[in-house]
């Protein structure tokens, strides 16, 4: 495996999360969510407080979304929208079920700092398919975000739009696939995406950290990372050893009771980029 010799060094992040108020699997919209098996609602808010805190001890900021009865996917923060120098583009989502976070997650955005807030056209899930890597955009599509949302993001986020193909039903969002690392370096599952993809992410992330299926399965690759330190569920132990190796802090979290609506730390966990660079202090 390719060892990276240089320090990695945190950046302070702003943070939108949503708490897990009215959590609970009443449908099905993937293949994790299995309304037959129960949901303890007090557990997913004592794993939900402990990322929250892990984020705040390290020193990011992090603001809150109030939750609304009747939307217990609203958890998944990281699906409401995409954010990049203050421009926000709203999500569209796939599902009915989903519908209603959409309006949510404007009002948040058009209530709080000075947000260039753009309802997204096409259907998008916002950082659940769109993920932010240096200068450009990962996107992905396959089972949730439409391709034709993929240049209405860059014509209004500003950053060129790279299209993946997601396959595996089980990783239906790009961010169950694939971890932004540094502005340079990710973790991805290649056997999640289309050979065209594999071909593309192998020729702009030639020394990828490569995540092997079992740790996949347990949603290790929806992860957050400030550049040092990387949030993943603590079942994902290989991952965590491979990311040590390249010189990252691993730091195991249990949200095993959010993972059956399908989402883990990075779902959880919507990053407010800021065109200043010290906006996430404001």
């Amino acid at each position: 495996m390719p060892q990276d010799p240089h320090p990695r060094t945190a950046s302070r992040r702003h943070y939108l999360m949503c708490p897990p108020t009215y959590f609970t699997v009443s449908y099905s919209i993937n293949p994790w969510m299995h309304p037959d098996r129960p949901t303890d609602t007090d557990v997913a808010v004592a794993q939900w407080e402990r990322l929250r805190d892990l984020f705040l001890d390290l020193g990011h900021r992090v603001d809150l979304i109030e939750p609304i009865p009747g939307l217990p996917d609203m958890v998944y923060a990281a699906n409401g929208a995409t954010v990049l120098d203050d421009k926000v583009v709203v999500a569209n989502f796939r599902h009915a079920e989903r519908a209603g976070e959409s309006a949510a997650y404007k009002e948040w955005f058009q209530n709080h700092g000075d947000y260039d807030v753009v309802p997204a056209a096409h259907i998008n899930e916002g950082e659940g398919d769109y993920l932010v890597s240096g200068t450009r955009i990962l996107a992905g599509t396959g089972f949730r975000s439409d391709p034709a949302a993929h240049q209405e993001a860059e014509d209004v986020l500003g950053a060129p739009v790279v299209g993946l193909t997601l396959v595996d039903p089980r990783y239906y969002h790009l961010d169950t696939a694939l971890s932004i690392l540094t502005e340079d370096l990710i973790a991805y599952l290649p056997e999640a995406f289309a050979p065209a993809s594999r071909e593309v992410l192998a020729q702009l992330y030639p020394d990828a950290v490569i995540a092997d299926p079992d740790d996949a399965a347990v949603f290790g690759l929806n992860a957050v990372s400030d550049g040092r330190h990387v949030v993943l569920p603590k079942a994902a132990d290989r991952l965590a050893a491979k990311l040590a190796e390249r010189g990252f802090e691993p730091v195991g979290v249990d949200l095993s009771e959010l993972l059956k609506g399908g989402g883990s730390a990075k779902c959880c966990t919507l990053e407010l980029r800021h065109a200043d660079p010290t906006g996430a202090a404001r």
